[in-house]
């Protein structure tokens, strides 16, 4: 069997999100394997790089992942997350191939499952109620927390941060982000998990303040308190807080996270299977953090590929906690793809399907027409300067 053709695709895409960054790798014996980069900034780089890609591939055999993997990583002398989200959407696509020739689902190959579903954390974000002009912010969690543990889900997560946090006094800005945090709880009861996800907006001294002022609700988790340009401040700022630290969504190597871990922190880390290198790498970064006792909550882009991929490493893993997940995956705007994932209540149950149980309607691409990221609505302070930068 070997590689016949590469399709390297820009799909999708809305207002609400941007579009995918797709590629479906074909063999001479029809099999197709279909992968998914989560370099969502800049999707038309990382398409570029899988199309210089196929000048290697093409004829390859399929099977030897590792092996292109490597290559692929070290063919020339660049790094970088555009080179990573590249060589991700690859790997899960020969991981997909590489199922389907054995018809076995890609968990079946990394040594088994150790559980039987996969529980879900919500974003709320996608989730919003369209109930007219809520008294408050922390209103309308309180009711969409309250709906989501009625459905099944017992992990919850949002972006506490108010409006226009970048230029409030550090007094209001715990004030509010408390407010909305308590209203979460509140909702949601206390066999719901709560998770609170700050997208690296805050300098470190205030992301600690704002941590110890919600430690009363105990959440699962803080994540990306500050910007990730250094990995050993992540590390201080989980050493130097009781707050449970997760981190990883912007990492894309082994030696990051080795060095995150090795750095103090954190207590979940957080790798994406579209950028931090695939089906390939994330099992490898999970036994990294297993031997710190650090326990896996896999980042999740968001689509319909990158959940099936994360959910094959989901289930092979032993310190798996849980999944990223929004509805949105289940909703038209994903209709492109045809997916075996089945969702009850707040779990998916482990999938039989072979490969990553996920394919592409072609007889869709054409009307799913890609929608890339505006990148310059950057909130900036007061003063002109600018806040932050997600």
């Amino acid at each position: 069997m070997k590689i016949e053709k590469i399709e390297s695709m820009l799909i999708g895409g809305d207002e609400a999100a941007p579009g995918n960054h797709i590629v479906r790798i074909w063999t001479d014996t029809g099999l197709s394997g279909i992968g998914q980069s989560a370099f969502w900034g800049y999707p038309e780089a990382a398409d570029q790089i899988v199309k210089k890609f196929a000048g290697y591939l093409v004829g390859k055999d399929p099977m030897q992942i590792e092996h292109h993997w490597q290559f692929l990583y070290r063919m020339g002398p660049f790094r970088g997350s555009a080179l990573s989200g590249a060589i991700s959407a690859v790997d899960i696509a020969l991981w997909d191939i590489k199922g389907k020739h054995f018809d076995a689902p890609v968990w079946q190959l990394l040594g088994g499952k150790t559980r039987d579903k996969i529980r879900l954390h919500l974003l709320m974000g996608s989730r919003r109620l369209d109930a007219g002009d809520p008294a408050s912010t922390a209103d309308g969690l309180r009711i969409n927390a309250s709906e989501a543990a009625d459905e099944g889900f017992t992990a919850l997560k949002i972006d506490p941060l108010p409006d226009g946090f970048q230029s409030m006094t550090q007094s209001r800005l715990i004030r509010e982000t408390r407010d909305n945090v308590a209203a979460l709880r509140e909702g949601g009861g206390e066999d719901v998990d709560i998770i609170l996800e700050i997208h690296r907006k805050l300098t470190p001294m205030i992301a600690i303040a704002l941590a110890e002022s919600l430690l009363e609700f105990h959440p699962l988790f803080y994540e990306d308190p500050i910007q990730i340009d250094s990995i050993i401040s992540q590390g201080e700022i989980a050493k130097r807080t009781a707050m449970p630290i997760a981190n990883g969504e912007r990492m894309h190597t082994i030696w990051e996270f080795r060095e995150l871990l090795e750095n103090g922190g954190p207590q979940y880390v957080r790798p994406d299977l579209g950028l931090a290198g695939g089906i390939t790498q994330v099992k490898k970064i999970a036994a990294i953090a297993e031997s710190y006792h650090s326990a896996v909550a896999t980042h999740n882009y968001l689509g319909p590929v990158l959940t099936a991929a994360a959910v094959q490493i989901d289930a092979s893993i032993p310190n798996f906690i849980t999944q990223e997940y929004t509805i949105r995956d289940e909703e038209e705007i994903h209709a492109v793809y045809r997916n075996s994932l089945k969702r009850e209540g707040g779990y998916i149950t482990v999938p039989e399907a072979p490969g990553i149980g996920v394919e592409l309607d072609d007889s869709k691409i054409a009307s799913s027409p890609f929608v890339s990221k505006e990148l310059r609505n950057i909130p900036l302070r007061d003063d002109g300067s600018v806040g932050y930068s997600v």
